[in-house]
This record gives C-alpha cells, structure tokens and sequence, in this order.
C-alpha cells in the first residue's frame, strides 16, 4: 500500500510490485495487456486472471520455499486448492497448456524477491519440481473433473437443479479435485452442490478409514514366494518396469496380476465399503510403476492406484520387489479391481519428499565422514533411510570425539549451503569401477549397467576422465534410490546419535529438513535450561538436575 502512494496507483496490482509478473503472464500466454478492470469492468475476466495467478505464484512461491507441500490435508491443501484456483484461471482465460506453467513465472518473483529472502533464491529447483508435478497431476485430474462434472450432471433428472454430494465427494476424496471448484463450475451452469449429502458423505469414508483392520505391516502381510514367482513365470507375466519410479509422480499403469496371499484371483471386490470390520488386503502387480520398492535401505513408497473412471481405489501401503515383480500390497477403499484395469498409480509426495532428502544426506555423509575422519576406513556397513531419519552404519575402530562429531555435521550443512546438483545416470558397471573416489558396499553384486550417483560432479565430465585426481572431493556412489536435484533440498543436517553398535562398527542417526529444525529447536530450549541452571543453588539446582535429568531419559 505505501508503494501505491508512493508510486501513484490505485490498486497494489498497478505497482512495480505485480506489473513484472503481468508482462511475463503477457508473454506466456499473448493474452492482451493487463488493464486494471475490475468487476462488470473486466468484461472477459481476463484481469482477474492476471491478479489471480500473480498472487498465487507469490504465495506459492514462499510457502513452499518455508517447507511447505502440496496435499489432502492440512496446510498443504491449502497450497493446493490455490495451486489448482490459479491453475483453472489460467487454463480458461489464458488457454495455457497446464504443466510447467508457474514454474515458468518462478525466475520472475525469485528476480524480485530473491535478495530479501534468500530461501527462495535456495530451493529455487525444489520449487519448480513440486510446482510442476502438482500442475501437471493436476491437469489430468482437471480433465477428468471437468469430464466427471459433464457425465454427473447428463445423468441428473431433468429439471433438477442439485448436483448429489456423493458425486462431489467422490471427486475429492479420489482425485483431489477441489470442492471449491466443483461449486464455482456448478454455479457457472446454474446449479449448486447437496451440501448436506456432500457432509454425510465426507463423515462416512471418515469412519470407514477408522474401521480399516489389518495392514500390510501387520499380520496380513503378503509376499511372494519361489511359488508364486515360479507361477508368474509359467504365465508370462513380465517383470515390473520401475524407471518411472525416479520421475514421475502419477503414471497410468495396467494391472497384471492380483494376489491374496495365497492365490492369484481375476478380480478383488471387497472394500473398505463392503467389508469395514475386516477388509482383506492384498497385493497388486503392474506392468509399469513409480513407487519405490524397498531396497538398498531405503523404505518404501506408499499411495494409491485408481481406476480412470474413479470408480475404484486402491490405497498402497507398502512396496516390495521379488525377483523383479513390484508387489503393491494394501486395501481396496472402494470398488473392484480386476487384472487388465488401468490405473493411475499416485505416491504420497509428503513421504517421499523426507525419504529422498535422507538419502542424499547419508551420501554426504558418508563422504564427509572420510574427510574429516581423514581415512578410507569407514566403509558403510549398513543403512536405513525412512522418513523421520537416516542411520549410517560404518566401519572404525577408534571413538569418534565430539568435535569431529561438529565437524562431519558441519561439513555436511556446507555441501547443503552450496546447493550442489545431484546427477544420476546408469554407466556400465567397468566404466564406472574406473572412477576416482568411488565409494560401493562391499561384497554388493551391482547390475550392469549401475546407476551412478554423483553430489556436485557432472557424470559426463567424470567419465571423461575417471581417474582424475579432482572426483575424490565429491560424494559419488553406486545407488538405485531416489535423491534430492540440489543439496539445498535437505535445507540442514543435524547429527542427534553417534555410537558404537559391534567391535569396530560405529553407527550415526541423523534428521534433515523439518525433523532437523525440530532437533535445533530441542538444542536450544535444552542449552536454555543448562544455562538457567547457573543461576540457581542448594536444594533447587538439585531439583532441576533431576528434573531435566528425567525429561532427557
């Protein structure tokens, strides 16, 4: 508002502040020129269309940047329903091909904004890789919606003029589709939402969420054995094509096969619906999937797979792979699924964004760990990336001293602060053994070719010259997981165990991202009360010892 006086404008849109943004949306799209109108004004809407998208991108742009992740729920709804309101406006007003199209407006406001606040200048890559696939997820599910509203509405009775909340809900709880939208589409063709049935609806998956029994961690777990493999092979189902698993967030993918645990069925119709005090859970193969498998210490991926009509889901809660069959293993929500469905097979972002950023951490780690303890000893042992922490197993003889403890962890947060590239490509397997500071487990039977991935060293340029004395300053490996594309991803590296677990075996538990802000978090208000303790004595310092004596237990 002060710019506006200062600079003479009625509006805060009109200022140098949005007016940048206006002419790259301009240029994008070649929509005529924003003209500030308002209301009955702006005839064809297409300035409520610039301020629209403007402001979202902003907004967008520094939630994001603080942590923030699209999602069903809580604040990440938030950013998604305005990444989808924007998104709408952009479609219909500016006919834009939805995809990347706020990533393309992200230099703009990080040109503006950057110098102020460094933290998007920071995770600028992240930014754009979330705003992108949230866009691009949602323009299939816009598609869809639009579809689904259209038949909905065909299929209501003549003259009515209320659209059933079932139907609403149904697009929601499948798909993500905003209600807010649903309403303003059944606004713009003259009718309104069943509100009513719409809440009964959304208590009512409520409660059979709550009902699910089971679980594939629990006893139900389902597996596939040298029999139900031999089975597959004998029917020629093909492995699991998992290459999507490093790029793409949603994929369509065919059912081949659906396992109870002990047979291989055509079809599973039992739901949460049909069956909420004791659902079966049951495995499902696919001829191609984005999930990520748990191997090589990295946890599994989990989400969901839902038929194009939406008819059915199922939820995915854990993901294994034998002998090159990806096994999807988990409930139907409602539905049937049957082999030779196609499905959208969807992983829950929120999991994987910490289990990705985890695993780059134990990458540096690792490498920071030979630094600092100035040997080639520690050689991993053992690793798990999950999604609240990673553990790093390592072999050493000697006690680690709590300042190289800061100065492994301090390195660390350096590489994070560089924002170095990670770079990930298959190399065959003689060619990469040939490259100077690699680092593998030992005794691992790698494939050929191997998937090399590297923290700051270009994998062309190093395979240029292997043996070049410079590559034994950057983290490169053999890994199949899934990483972060810049180290300012992780955004910081907090070391919170250090032990040892065996003779001449040391173990490291360390957070990043928001885990590792909560431990900071913990340090302080810890280090406060070491100090107040200074200030005490006699009968009442004894207190407070054993009083925080007992909090840390």
């Amino acid at each position: 508002r002060l710019v506006s006086v200062l600079q003479d404008k009625r509006s805060n849109y009109d200022t140098d502040v949005f007016m940048p943004l206006f002419e790259v949306i301009q240029q994008l799209t070649g929509a005529r020129p924003y003209t500030g109108n308002v209301g009955a004004d702006d005839v064809d809407g297409i300035d409520m269309a610039y301020r629209v998208i403007a402001d979202h991108v902003r907004t967008l742009t520094f939630a994001i940047a603080d942590g923030g992740v699209p999602s069903n729920e809580g604040r990440g709804y938030v950013l998604r329903r305005i990444l989808r309101r924007g998104a709408r406006y952009a479609r219909r007003k500016f006919n834009v091909e939805l995809g990347s199209f706020f990533a393309r407006l992200l230099d703009t406001v990080v040109e503006q904004m950057g110098d102020m606040f460094p933290e998007i200048q920071k995770n600028t890559d992240l930014i754009k890789e979330i705003l992108c696939e949230e866009e691009d997820s949602f323009a299939r599910t816009l598609d869809r919606g639009e579809r689904l509203f259209e038949q909905t509405v065909a299929k209501m009775p003549e003259g009515t003029s209320v659209i059933p909340g079932a139907s609403v809900w149904r697009l929601y709880d499948t798909y993500g589709f905003p209600v807010d939208l649903t309403r303003i589409m059944a606004e713009e063709a003259g009718l309104r939402v069943d509100e009513d049935e719409f809440n009964r609806e959304q208590e009512r998956s409520r409660e059979l969420s709550r009902k699910k029994k089971g679980g594939a961690s629990g006893p139900d777990n389902v597996v596939l054995d040298v029999h139900s493999i031999a089975h597959l092979n004998k029917q020629g189902v093909p492995r699991t094509n998992d290459e999507p698993k490093y790029a793409e967030r949603t994929t369509e993918a065919r059912v081949l096969a659906v396992f109870t645990g002990k047979d291989f069925v055509t079809e599973q119709a039992q739901s949460i619906a049909t069956n909420p005090d004791d659902v079966p859970v049951f495995g499902v193969l696919l001829d191609r999937t984005n999930f990520y498998a748990e191997q090589g210490g990295q946890e599994y991926d989990t989400g969901s797979l839902v038929t194009l009509d939406m008819s059915s889901e199922f939820t995915v809660e854990n993901v294994q792979v034998y002998g090159g069959f990806v096994l999807h293993t988990g409930f139907l929500k409602y539905g049937s699924l049957k082999v030779g469905d196609v499905v959208e097979a969807q992983y829950d972002v929120l999991r994987r964004l910490p289990i990705r950023s985890n695993h780059s951490a134990t990458h540096v780690l690792n490498f920071a760990l030979r630094k600092v303890l100035q040997t080639e000893e520690a050689d991993q042992k053992g690793s798990l990336v999950a999604p609240d922490r990673l553990r790093f197993d390592f072999s050493y003889k000697n006690s680690i001293k709590p300042e190289e403890i800061r100065d492994i962890e301090a390195m660390c947060n350096k590489i994070i602060g560089e924002n170095l590239r990670v770079y990930a490509r298959e190399v065959s397997l003689s060619d990469a053994r040939q490259i100077n500071g690699l680092r593998a487990v030992f005794g691992e039977v790698y494939p050929d070719p191997v998937r090399v991935v590297s923290v700051g060293a270009d994998i062309d340029e190093v395979l240029k010259s292997p043996q070049d004395a410079r590559w034994a300053n950057y983290s490169i490996e053999f890994c199949g997981g899934t990483h972060v594309s810049g180290t300012a991803d992780m955004k910081v590296f907090v070391i919170i165990e250090e032990t040892s677990i065996a003779k001449g075996i040391r173990r490291i538990v360390a957070v990043t991202g928001e885990e590792a802000l909560k431990a900071q978090l913990v340090h302080r208000s810890l280090a406060a009360e070491v100090k107040a303790l200074h200030a005490i004595q006699g009968a009442q310092l004894d207190a407070e010892i054993k009083r925080l004596t007992k909090e840390l237990d």
